[in-house]
């Protein structure tokens, strides 16, 4: 498993790509909202990252499961959907949904990705447990991922945040390093199985991580729409998704995503919704 370290002046090449994709994220949160279609927050990513000078890393990309190519700038994944949800002009928010907006970019060669979950609207008090705990499960490898610390050793504390809260970690699905592609060696998993434990990563500094919990309400089982893309449940409960891009640098770790003065990318779903 060859590992790319990466060097402070990468990094903060990455962090600039982190920051459009922030601020793409930011704007999408504010504009979320019901009888929105999520083509219109694709569109507005777009843009923004035309903007800004950088490409947004999904559009166009490929699956051996899929016949045509991803079609949008951002992944809008809604309630049963766990991850990959396809823009649509046909699809609109509605009051009470909880939204996974994923989206990454690339600027100067380097590349940078992140996912936030929010509420539209009132949401029910279940979904907005979910919501939060899914957050926790992140916040968790925030905070203990420095250098020389086992991966399998963070994974067995987020696991056990989401399971203890009656909630199942996605296993199909999981974090990745990430560089100058969007995926790269290692893969990043949520939870602690044979393989993590056989083949454990201990974290470097220059490490660029994209960790990204799936939480699920129910089951952990999923499955693909015959879109080739799309991931739901097989249960039909919902599911939340939290991700950020970081960097394991001496003392722990930076978040390369991170919005400007803001802890969080979550306030909106766990205040206003």
């Amino acid at each position: 498993m060859a590992i790319t370290l990466r060097s402070r002046r990468e990094i903060e090449l990455m962090r600039a790509a982190g920051a459009v994709v922030a601020d793409v994220l930011s704007k999408l949160q504010e504009d979320a909202e019901p009888g929105l279609t999520t083509a219109r927050l694709d569109k507005i990513a777009a843009q923004m990252a035309a903007d800004a000078g950088a490409q947004a890393l999904f559009k166009g990309v490929r699956s051996p499961h899929a016949r045509a190519p991803f079609p949008g700038a951002i992944c809008t994944s809604i309630n049963e959907q766990v991850v990959h949800g396809i823009p649509s002009e046909s699809t609109k928010l509605k009051q009470g949904d909880i939204l996974s907006i994923d989206f990454g970019a690339i600027l100067q060669g380097y590349c940078a990705d992140a996912t936030v979950t929010i509420g539209i609207g009132d949401i029910s008090h279940d979904n907005r447990r979910l919501i939060e705990v899914t957050k926790q499960v992140l916040d968790i490898a925030i905070a203990k991922a420095k250098p020389a610390v086992k991966w399998s050793e963070i994974a067995a504390q987020m696991q056990h945040c989401a399971e203890s809260a009656g909630f199942s970690v996605v296993r199909e699905f999981v974090g990745h390093g990430i560089g100058r592609k969007m995926h790269e060696e290692p893969r990043v998993p949520n939870f602690v199985s044979d393989e993590l434990l056989s083949n454990d990563i201990v974290l470097t500094e220059g490490m660029i991580l994209a960790v990204e919990p799936m939480i699920n309400a129910g089951s952990s089982a999923v499955r693909t729409l015959k879109n080739g893309w799309t991931v739901v449940t097989k249960d039909g409960k919902c599911s939340a998704h939290f991700e950020h891009t970081i960097a394991i640098v001496e003392n722990g770790c930076e978040v390369l995503t991170k919005i400007a003065g803001s802890c969080e990318f979550s306030s909106r779903s766990l205040s206003d919704s």
